[in-house]
């Protein structure tokens, strides 16, 4: 026995607008997933590339893996950026870099 079958039955009566009514709903479901959550991500996306954009030596920055270091040097077409941490030299990709840290 199927417990849904009173309930299905009971909008056997409606004819049509049932589709335009899902419709909207999922447009509506749509529009709150771009404001919740494509939105902020493409946003946070833009400012990431700016960052990365103006990136210049001596800047303080801190990579995604939490190492902390002042850029050396920087290679557009390897896509490299060259921190000095001490007198170390390292070399990351440059998209690893996540902020840049202030004084």
């Amino acid at each position: 026995m199927n417990l849904f079958a009173p309930i299905l039955m009971a909008g056997g009566g409606q004819n049509g607008g049932g589709g335009l009514v899902q419709l909207g709903f999922f447009g509506l479901i749509f529009l709150i997933m771009y404001l919740l959550l494509i939105r902020p991500q493409r946003k946070k996306q833009k400012e990431h590339e700016q960052l990365l954009n103006s990136l210049k030596k001596g800047d303080k920055v801190v990579t995604s893996s939490g190492m902390f270091g002042v850029v050396f040097a920087i290679d557009d077409k390897r896509n490299i950026v060259v921190l000095k941490t001490g007198e170390i030299k390292l070399e990351f990709l440059k998209s690893s870099i996540a902020a840049r840290v202030e004084n």
